[in-house]
């Protein structure tokens, strides 16, 4: 018989990720007995893991506003810490080598049964070559993702010419030079130089702002 627990778990999952996926997940919840909280958008991380403590679950969060496929990653993301802290204990790097191989583990059966769409699997299979302590760090594999959320996508600072203005978080800043992987952008009320990720959501500057 299918615990009741298992079937409710179920349910509220096919909200967040792909159908398919759901049943594996939440025979996972059941089976690694942790606790899944459903954020609210955190702007600072999608996701996070907490470790059990006395008379405590295991604890996995997960933004609310991520699409089905980035929610997916995510919380394998997570549970992939929670594995390797079991395996490996409290020792091992976060992100380190233990980590990376339950990850990659974890994501197999997805793959198997095709739940991602062409441009996502290549993606997440090109990601999971080298995985990093969060998706965002693979811009590829964020412009992707992107395609797939639910409301109209947002103009990202890469998509602005070098020199445009912008706000974000209602401040004003305008658009330097890419240095690596980041754009320096100057905040026009204090002069300070901020680094910002190239797919950072931002707003064009109306003529009344």
């Amino acid at each position: 018989m299918i615990p009741e627990q298992l079937l409710r778990n179920r349910m509220i999952l096919e909200k967040y990720i792909p159908e398919q996926a759901a049943d594996l997940i939440a025979r996972w919840i059941y089976r690694y007995d942790f606790k899944l909280k459903i954020k609210r958008s955190r702007s600072t991380k999608y996701g996070d893991y907490r470790p059990r403590l006395p008379g405590r679950n295991h604890q996995i969060s997960v933004n609310n506003d991520l699409n089905r496929y980035s929610f997916l990653l995510t919380l394998v993301h997570e549970i992939a810490h929670l594995t390797a802290t079991e395996k490996y204990g409290y020792t091992s790097a976060p992100h380190g080598r233990e980590w990376k191989h339950e990850f990659r583990i974890l994501m197999q059966p997805f793959f198997a049964m095709g739940i991602f769409p062409d441009d996502v699997h290549r993606a997440v299979l090109n990601y999971l070559k080298n995985p990093a302590a969060t998706s965002c760090s693979d811009l590829q594999l964020q412009r992707v993702l992107h395609r797939y959320n639910k409301e109209v996508p947002p103009l990202h600072l890469e998509e602005m010419p070098e020199g445009a203005e912008f706000i974000y978080r209602n401040r004003r800043f305008t658009k330097g030079a890419c240095r690596r992987k980041r754009y320096e952008c100057r905040e026009k009320k204090s002069g300070k130089t901020y680094l910002f990720s190239p797919l950072t959501p931002v707003e064009e500057v109306s003529e009344n702002q």
